[in-house]
């Protein structure tokens, strides 16, 4: 299973980005896998941001992040993608991109960096 992530930037708080991970090799159909994004800041452990399970009828956030953030999949597409809105400073993290069916997946991260 290969997982690439896009969309990460430079931004200012309060901004808006678009993560999108796209997955591919995979043994099952894309939605049978939960889908979730993590991130890690410079000295921190990495956190899960957001999940959607793999009907993409549940979701669930981090507290930090709820009301900001929003977690979505395109089957079709094989994608999944983190909407954030009103970024701030703490956001600013490597985000990472999590498959899981029995075992997880990870991709290699893209990097948000929010600054004024």
């Amino acid at each position: 299973v290969q997982l690439v992530e896009s969309g990460g930037g430079l931004v200012q708080p309060g901004g808006s980005l678009t993560l999108s991970c796209a997955a591919s090799g995979l043994t099952f159909t894309f939605s049978s896998y939960a889908m979730s994004w993590y991130r890690q800041a410079p000295g921190k452990e990495r956190e899960l941001v957001a999940r959607i399970t793999s009907g993409g009828g549940v979701t669930s956030y981090a507290e930090s992040v709820k009301g900001r953030f929003t977690i979505s999949r395109d089957n079709a597409k094989n994608t999944v993608y983190l909407q954030m809105n009103s970024l701030k400073i703490e956001d600013t993290a490597v985000y990472y991109c999590n498959a899981q069916i029995a075992m997880n997946y990870w991709g290699k991260g893209t990097l948000v960096t929010v600054s004024s």
